[in-house]
């Protein structure tokens, strides 16, 4: 039986509907709303690149720490949320793979992505008998030391692995003999719409009275885990620094086990009155603080380091570590001020030479415009997109 014009017009609108509402692209991450930091600020511009891609493509997302009913800007038709929070860890994660294991037979999608190399032997168990590639998205510190057996291997067995920064690809492959070539360095992005230059302003002078002060500022997690963010070495610079700048002060964002530690450390060198521990403040007041600001300073050892893009968006030099993946956001030195992180001499001639304002650096106009030109927001899609779409047409092929 011969199709008319018309039955076959109809037969074709039903296989390319097909076609397009098949699933491209799965998810895998921890978590992803339930806490804010670097990780999820990343995972949330990839998110966003997702739905804004020029061609249609489908993907879902499977969250292991996540709620149902959670803050999520992100569901749309393109792209869906599966979320698994159990109270039982265990149950979560057995909930979470039988469900992925589930939809990987029926959908057999172009690619998965895995969002933490502690996900990786998960992923790389169930996507390896079905024949279908993933990706295992490193961020930093979780990949600098050698990992024990089988998430190595199915690291090393992933069709590609990203990074976010140069220091992390370098490390990571020879702590876990990876293959470099297959390491893509796709670095963190920063919204210059959302983050730009602003005056003090003068509620928060009052707040934290700040008023006529040299401000140093730092936003971090303080966690006793992780003491290596600077907090404790920039505290102890601060005696120096006043030296110069007797009206400086030191402007702590952040919450932690670890405020404790540091209150008494302040104390003990009698500076207590120079430190100003904000304590945690919502992603939504974060610019205004930075308009606070007269320096950024995290001595620290960062995968990448998404804050210090946040502060130069606005106009604000910074400081960094010397010896981690800062190195991008702050370009080899071009961008900002990189000293030995545990050396409180360096921290503190970095921050008087910063408060003189006569580097370049300083230059709130033209260090937005480097690091906008660089790491903004569209550059960011633009590199997601050109993987998402590789990704699928390499299936084709």
């Amino acid at each position: 039986m011969l199709m008319t014009p018309s039955d076959k017009n109809t037969y074709l609108n039903l296989v390319n509907t097909k076609e397009n509402k098949r699933l491209n692209h799965i998810f895998v991450f921890l978590e992803v709303f339930s806490r804010e930091g670097g990780i999820q600020s990343y995972v949330k511009d990839v998110f966003q690149a997702y739905n804004t891609l020029s061609e249609p493509m489908s993907g879902e997302v499977f969250l292991l720490r996540d709620e149902k009913g959670c803050a999520n800007p992100f569901e749309s038709e393109r792209l869906k949320f599966r979320y698994f929070k159990a109270k039982s860890s265990q149950i979560a994660r057995m909930k979470m793979a039988l469900a992925l294991l589930k939809r990987l037979i029926q959908e057999r999608p172009d690619h998965v992505y895995c969002g933490h190399a502690y996900l990786a032997p998960l992923v790389g168990t169930l996507c390896q008998p079905l024949g279908i590639p993933y990706t295992v998205i490193t961020h930093g510190k979780e990949v600098w030391q050698p990992l024990p057996q089988w998430t190595k291997t199915n690291l090393q067995k992933a069709s590609q692995i990203w990074t976010v920064s140069r220091y992390t690809r370098e490390i990571a492959s020879n702590a876990n003999k990876l293959n470099t070539g297959k390491i893509k360095v796709l670095p963190c992005a920063v919204d210059g719409d959302r983050f730009t230059p602003g005056a003090k302003p003068a509620d928060l002078l009052e707040r934290y009275d700040l008023t006529g002060s040299k401000v140093l500022m730092s936003v971090t997690r303080l966690w006793s885990g992780d003491i290596y963010k600077g907090v404790d070495v920039t505290i102890r610079a601060l005696s120096q620094i006043e030296t110069v700048f007797p009206e400086v002060k030191y402007l702590v964002i952040g919450r932690g086990d670890d405020l404790p530690r540091l209150k008494q450390l302040a104390k003990d060198l009698g500076v207590e009155d120079k430190v100003v521990f904000a304590g945690f403040v919502a992603t939504e007041e974060l610019v205004r603080h930075y308009h606070l600001a007269d320096a950024y300073i995290m001595p620290s050892q960062e995968g990448f380091g998404i804050v210090y893009l946040e502060a130069m968006a606005c106009g604000v030099p910074v400081l960094s570590g010397d010896a981690d993946g800062s190195a991008d956001p702050l370009q080899d030195g071009k961008l900002g001020w990189r000293v030995p992180h545990r050396d409180r001499d360096a921290v503190a001639a970095a921050c008087i030479e910063i408060l003189k304002g006569d580097d370049r650096r300083c230059d709130g106009k033209w260090l937005r415009k480097e690091v906008l030109s660089e790491f903004g927001i569209k550059a960011f899609q633009k590199r997601l997109q050109q993987q998402f779409l590789s990704s699928v047409k390499s299936k084709a092929g």
